[in-house]
């Protein structure tokens, strides 16, 4: 879902990730209207924003398929690339640890 804001002609004129303000329209993100806006603006900065957060979302999408395979023993870890093993391990990681960081600052809140 993208949020577009329009000019007073109605042609869109940003489109940004979440509401701006009450007057900004959702708009799927496969609506032929937002793809002629991107397809027009495909050097500006704001569809290089919107292509780079579409490709993070889809990161983590993947990720989590691949995930959902190997804990249904479609697929085994070691069937992967060890390059991907190596990238997927080191996500995991990152993950846990900030995972454990937000549930120590979670933990101090009875204390006060």
């Amino acid at each position: 879902m993208a949020y577009i804001q329009r000019n007073a002609q109605g042609h869109i004129i940003a489109v940004n990730e979440t509401a701006q303000s009450p007057q900004d329209e959702a708009l799927s993100l496969h609506a032929p209207e937002l793809i002629a806006y991107f397809a027009g603006a495909a050097k500006s900065d704001e569809a290089k924003v919107a292509l780079s957060t579409s490709d993070n979302d889809l990161v983590r999408v993947l990720e989590d398929l691949i995930n959902t395979l190997i804990d249904k023993k479609v697929i085994l870890f070691t069937d992967l690339p060890f390059a991907a093993q190596e990238k997927l391990s080191s996500r995991e990681e990152i993950r846990g640890h900030i995972n454990s960081l937000d549930n120590l600052m979670g933990d101090d809140e009875g204390l006060l």
